[in-house]
């Protein structure tokens, strides 16, 4: 946001020109926002002065040249002159001719628009045989404008009074001026300063001046009703356009702005189209409120009748911009439409079927407000940023509006000759009381305490009507005090928005240093942030190599793991790239997407082999909370992965069960497993393998998945196939499973005995595991043993109806030695 002085100073009723430029741009810094440039205008006119032309003949050996002899009133005395003490110049422009002013670079000035690249310092030479000093410039050499079709000419119109030969031209169109350019991000919150009226308020609120805003912003201003012409308005999206303001206007000419409206918007960045055009420019820019003038007679022939509303777009329906660039819509923008077609982009950009130009004399004038969000998007999805985007989207006061265009519409009528013609037609749907009588009420301690100081009622209140805020002292309680919020400070809502003001406006710097007094009990623990660390740990100290990924993913690592995008995963409107074009649903795509080029850079290795894990959020398409926004889970991730020569060397044996060691490593001993035969209800498990996987069960609730991955993912991610992972609910598991506390060594010595089941192919090796840990848990309850119990082989002989599966059972009691008919006699129970 680039800030003029001089503007300022304009509307100001307090002297902020008088404040030294240093010392400004220290305080904006420290107590506004940081500060990317600062431009002294002042300076690029060193050396060029206002001259008056009293003579122009033809060049004797150029048609297009003439020979000027101008009178700068004797103020160079470094060049010749002629005996009546005239200054020859050679110049080229068509419009040079006796009896204007103009603006002379003497011999020895650099022209001001070479300044910023390789400064071009003139000097006196001959030019086809007649001496030149110096050069007469255009507005594009004077680094003010575009327009460099012919020299630039003062007038008493333009200039605000009678030019004076001899004077530093400096002195004329407000070019005497110092522009501060502030970082866009430190006002995201307050929209008030993309306005020059806002930041010069600021400014007279942290150099302890008393602020107030130019009448016609408090109050707006009527202008008189002298034409007619119908139009009407109506809003069909009144929760996105909480305000939807028109005015018609007749009797405009379309002309260049006065040279003081075109620098002024120069000075800030804007280019200078046309008087309608750098009318609402500059409202803009004084108030932070965006407008769009509408050509009538083209909106009325694109309408039955001259009617304007804001609607949402129709999904496929064409619009052609300001330039002539055509976009399709999507059928969530808002639109300014006429009853037949879009004829603008709301809040963004206008449309070329209704651009002003050249022949316009009938104009509408827009002044709305937008949904900041919707704003944001819009401009995202087409690639459009503009000067309105920028304000729109940080949220600006619908309360403004009625004073920004009674102001442009008085400015129409001085400076394009404009009649107003209808109605301000007014659009309102939320309680315009509610939002005007905002108010806060705040204890003098309670922003002490924060702040640290020591401040009364009278200092804080100081510094907040420095700023226009209203203070009213506590009847009854005068440590209260009630503050009401002007209609532009969207931002102030609660308490600490005071603190924060009171704060910057007083001085950051100015604050005690000493940290307040804090009860030294310690806080409480994050018991699930305690439970990520435990199992980092174990995961670590087990080989596993922690992974952070992006929780974006792009659409086709999605599809290549087996996942459709479009049922399960949050589409990114506004990605920061386009590979990151998804919120990820799982973890397990991340991390899969790295197996390929970590086995690809050891290839050769004999020891090909490593296992990684992630934890994160992830956001599955379709669930809410109660607020209607997305949930998000908490989840542990791990793959597993080897070369074939790296897992026949090692005898890894089968990836899955690595997996699960892995798994039961952190204390998931008590899951059971489902095996998953078909991925049809359960599309996030579509990359793993059915009949190789399973769903991780504790007490009857799932917590996860375990499993090898199926041939179409490990061929497109170009997976070994000895790969395998699991992912786990984080909450659910700690809720369930809990950390494994320290158990100390039993003091009687334990019991081992190996039984072998036959059974029949049909039962699962998971039924019987979880047979006998249920007898074994009821010997346990009845006689207090201890035990544990893992596989040891399965094995099944070609042809045979049944196999054989092999379990090891190791016992004891924390008091007493067991016998062997204590344990034949369990054991037997078990058989």
């Amino acid at each position: 946001m680039k800030f003029s002085i001089n503007l300022a100073q304009q509307y100001s009723n307090v002297d902020i020109k008088s404040i030294a430029k240093d010392e400004l741009l220290k305080r904006i810094g420290a107590q506004l926002g940081a500060v990317e440039d600062a431009i002294d205008w002042s300076q690029k006119f060193d050396g060029v002065v206002v001259a008056k032309i009293i003579k122009c003949d033809k060049h004797p050996d150029a048609d297009r040249l003439n020979v000027c002899l101008i009178d700068d009133d004797g103020q160079n005395n470094d060049v010749s002159r002629d005996e009546d003490g005239l200054i020859q110049v050679v110049c080229g422009a068509p419009n040079a001719r006796a009896g204007i002013y103009v603006a002379w670079l003497a011999p020895g000035v650099a022209v001001p628009s070479s300044l910023d690249t390789d400064p071009f310092v003139l000097e006196s030479r001959g030019i086809r045989g007649v001496v030149s000093n110096g050069m007469l410039a255009s507005m594009s050499e004077l680094g003010i404008g575009d327009d460099h079709s012919g020299i630039l000419e003062i007038e008493t119109v333009d200039a605000g009074r009678e030019p004076v030969a001899g004077e530093p031209f400096v002195n004329y169109f407000g070019l005497d001026d110092f522009i501060v350019d502030c970082e866009n991000k430190m006002f995201t919150h307050r929209p008030d300063c993309f306005g020059n009226l806002g930041i010069a308020r600021e400014v007279a609120g942290i150099t302890g001046q008393r602020y107030t805003s130019p009448k016609w912003y408090l109050e707006p201003v009527k202008s008189e009703i002298s034409a007619n012409l119908p139009l009407s308005i109506k809003n069909d999206v009144p929760e996105l356009v909480p305000r939807f303001m028109a005015v018609a206007l007749d009797n405009i000419t379309v002309e260049p702005s006065p040279l003081w409206l075109q620098t002024s918007l120069f000075r800030v960045g804007i280019k200078p189209i046309n008087n309608v055009v750098d009318v609402t420019n500059y409202v803009m820019h004084l108030t932070g409120q965006p407008l769009h003038a509408f050509d009538y007679d083209k909106v009325s022939q694109l309408s039955d009748n001259p009617e304007i509303f804001p609607r949402l777009s129709n999904k496929g329906e064409k619009l052609k911009l300001l330039g002539q660039k055509e976009i399709e819509l999507s059928g969530e923008e808002v639109v300014i439409s006429t009853d037949r077609q879009a004829i603008a982009l709301g809040g963004v950009m206008g449309g070329a079927d209704t651009e002003v130009g050249d022949n316009t004399t009938k104009i509408i004038i827009e002044c709305a407000t937008f949904d900041m969000y919707n704003v944001r998007r819009t401009s995202m999805r087409h690639g459009l940023f503009t000067e309105a985007v920028t304000r729109l989207n940080k949220g600006q006061s619908p309360l403004q509006n009625p004073a920004v265009i009674a102001y442009a519409v008085k400015n129409m009528i001085e400076l394009a000759g404009a009649k107003q013609a209808s109605q301000v037609l007014d659009n309102i749907s939320f309680d315009i009381n509610q939002m005007t009588e905002r108010q806060v009420e705040v204890e003098i301690d309670f922003i002490n305490q924060r702040l640290g100081t020591s401040l009364e009622a009278d200092d804080i209140s100081t510094l907040l009507e420095n700023v226009e805020f209203r203070i009213e002292v506590g009847m009854l309680d005068t440590s209260v005090l009630k503050i009401f919020v002007p209609f532009w400070r969207m931002d102030i809502q609660h308490p600490e928005d005071i603190v924060e003001e009171v704060g910057r406006l007083y001085g950051y710097d100015r604050l005690n240093i000493n940290l307040p007094l804090r009860p030294a009990k310690p806080s409480s623990k994050n018991k699930l942030f305690d439970y990520k660390y435990k199992l980092r740990d174990k995961l670590s100290r087990a080989g596993a190599n922690e992974v952070l990924t992006y929780s974006f993913v792009h659409r086709d690592l999605l599809k290549k793991s087996n996942i459709d995008a479009d049922s399960t995963s949050y589409h990114i409107r506004n990605a920061i790239s386009p590979d990151l074009q998804y919120y990820r649903p799982t973890i397990i795509p991340s991390l899969l997407s790295k197996i390929h080029s970590n086995i690809k850079a050891e290839a050769g290795s004999s020891d090909n082999n490593f296992a990684i894990f992630e934890i994160g959020k992830t956001h599955r398409k379709g669930l809410v909370d109660a607020d209607g926004l997305p949930v998000s889970t908490d989840i542990l991730a791990f793959v597993v992965s080897a070369d074939d020569k790296s897992a026949e060397n090692h005898r890894l044996g089968t990836a899955y069960y690595l997996a699960k060691k892995y798994l039961d490593m952190i204390s998931v001993d008590r899951a059971g497993y489902n095996r998953l035969d078909s991925i049809i209800d359960q599309p996030l498990y579509a990359l793993f393998a059915p009949g190789r996987s399973a769903i991780i069960h504790i007490d009857d609730e799932e917590i996860g998945v375990i499993g090898e991955f199926n041939q179409q993912t490990i061929k497109k991610l170009k997976l070994p196939q000895y790969s395998a992972g699991f992912e786990l609910d984080i909450e659910k598991l700690q809720k369930l499973v809990g950390t494994n506390s320290y158990k100390p060594l039993a003091e009687f010595p334990p019991i081992k005995q190996d039984i072998t089941l036959e059974l029949p192919l049909s039962e699962t090796y998971e039924s019987v595991l979880q047979g006998l840990r249920q007898k074994l848990l009821q010997a346990s309850v009845e006689h207090g043993y201890k035990h544990d119990i893992t596989p040891v082989s399965i094995y099944h002989q070609g042809g045979s109806v049944h196999k054989k599966i092999t379990f090891r059972i190791i016992m004891w009691h924390p008091d007493q030695t067991l016998t062997n008919d204590s344990v034949n006699k369990i054991l037997g129970d078990l058989l």
